[in-house]
């Protein structure tokens, strides 16, 4: 965990608002969330109308995956390392299309080579108006979009989060 409290229902659901209409989804497509936690998000995906069948949660934490398979049987969780992503996102998606990442990673926790491969690789995987979802209680972008030839989308801040955060919405440049 790199919060100190689990991510509020108002930040899921402003991070949730970013992903692509799930009516215009292929019927194998995936969204990938990366460090589901105890699911929040996910719960906002739900709600946003992505099907459970389309997510697939990596998630690092044993005890975490026990409780999202509880909670989600549909949803495909995966414990493992989300910054190996370079290695495993094939495994973990296969050929089907990518929709959306959906990431609650500490990046900050992490040097600036490991945060951009996280969010280039997803970015290399998806089309270009694809979004890789991340957000952030710091004034400063984790991943700086140039350094990776990226665009970049910020939301206002969501008050209603402990501490405040906002969302950071990466496409292909």
């Amino acid at each position: 965990m790199g919060a100190v409290s689990p991510s509020s229902r108002a930040l899921g659901r402003a991070m949730a608002s970013y992903v692509p209409d799930p009516a215009t989804f292929a019927p194998n497509s995936k969204v990938l969330e990366l460090g589901p936690g105890t699911g929040v998000v996910t719960q906002m995906l739900l709600a946003r109308g992505v099907p459970e069948r389309c997510l697939v949660l990596v998630e690092y934490s044993r005890e975490f995956c026990k409780l999202l398979r509880a909670r989600f049987p549909a949803a495909e969780v995966i414990q493992g390392d989300a910054y190996a992503i370079g290695a495993s996102l094939p495994e973990w998606i296969g050929v089907d299309p990518l929709e959306a990442v959906v990431s609650s990673l500490p990046l900050f926790t992490r040097p600036d080579d490991m945060r951009e491969e996280v969010v280039s690789r997803s970015l290399e995987r998806m089309e270009p108006a694809a979004p890789f979802i991340q957000f952030s209680y710091a004034f400063t972008q984790p991943v700086k979009p140039e350094r990776i030839g990226a665009k970049l989308e910020i939301s206002p801040w969501v008050k209603r989060n402990l501490p405040p955060a906002r969302v950071l919405v990466y496409r292909s440049a």
